[in-house]
């Protein structure tokens, strides 16, 4: 029986067949994006305390439409001006409701990086990201096999960007190559029943190498979660659905992030 994330990708596989016909992969290098100077999504996540990756989610398979009002633009910019670190968006149309056309308009306009979260199962999607000026790409292992993860990831380093590798638990982490790659995450979220457990990733994060910049995903929505990651030592937070939810993101986030014991250097 297939799972939503086996349809999801199965629908992304048959979906890029039809967009090559449409874009060959060398048309992105005519892509306004392309040429754009990078900004280091690691870099901005090695701050002291806790660094938000704020993500800009329309719908989810689980929920449906999360936010009517996605007004994208105005959202990314209260992001920045309340504290985030570095933006994610969804690229993903069918299932998320995503467009790589928000991350063609925000590129030029922002001063976080911008990690393009979409279900990359092909070297032409990150040529496709590099033209439409995504600093870095989500690489789910969950979704690779043998030594596709590495090549997609190596893929993205000879195009500039970096990525952040999404694992489900540690028993992943026998797919990545430690000394090559800067940033791991671990989505709280079974990608299989979209059920969520805001701890189980923390105790896998804290075996992997110190020099790694360590992500918790999905889940996240109180202060005392950011809390939690920063007393177990976890360098960021990947957070979304929390803040779509609310009337105005952007104090969302500030209000998520504000502990004065706690504050960041």
């Amino acid at each position: 029986m297939s799972t939503v994330l086996d349809r999801i990708v199965d629908q992304k596989k048959e979906d890029l067949v039809h967009q090559k016909k449409k874009i060959a992969p060398g048309d992105f290098r005519g892509f306004s994006g392309w040429e754009m100077e990078r900004k280091s999504l690691s870099r901005a996540l090695s701050n002291s305390g806790v660094d938000v990756i704020a993500e800009l989610k329309k719908a989810s398979p689980s929920q449906g439409v999360i936010r009517e009002d996605f007004n994208f633009e105005t959202i990314a910019a209260a992001y920045e001006q309340n504290g985030a670190s570095a933006l994610s968006v969804l690229t993903e149309q069918r299932f998320f409701q995503g467009d790589p056309k928000y991350i063609e308009q925000l590129s030029g306009n922002t001063g976080l990086p911008i990690l393009r979260k979409d279900f990359i199962v092909d070297f032409y999607q990150i040529e496709e990201a590099r033209g439409i000026g995504a600093d870095a790409v989500l690489l789910i292992a969950t979704i690779t096999s043998g030594s596709q993860l590495m090549e997609l990831h190596h893929a993205a380093v000879e195009a500039g960007l970096e990525t952040l590798i999404e694992c489900y638990d540690s028993t992943e982490f026998a797919m990545i190559n430690f000394e090559v790659v800067k940033t791991i995450g671990i989505n709280n979220r079974n990608l299989n029943t979209f059920e969520v457990d805001v701890h189980r990733g923390i105790e896998a994060l804290q075996s992997l190498p110190d020099h790694l910049i360590t992500v918790s995903e999905s889940g996240l929505s109180t202060p005392e979660d950011i809390e939690l990651l920063q007393n177990e030592g976890i360098d960021a937070a990947l957070i979304g659905e929390h803040f779509m939810r609310q009337p105005d993101p952007g104090e969302a986030l500030r209000k998520l992030m504000y502990k004065p014991e706690h504050e960041k250097s």
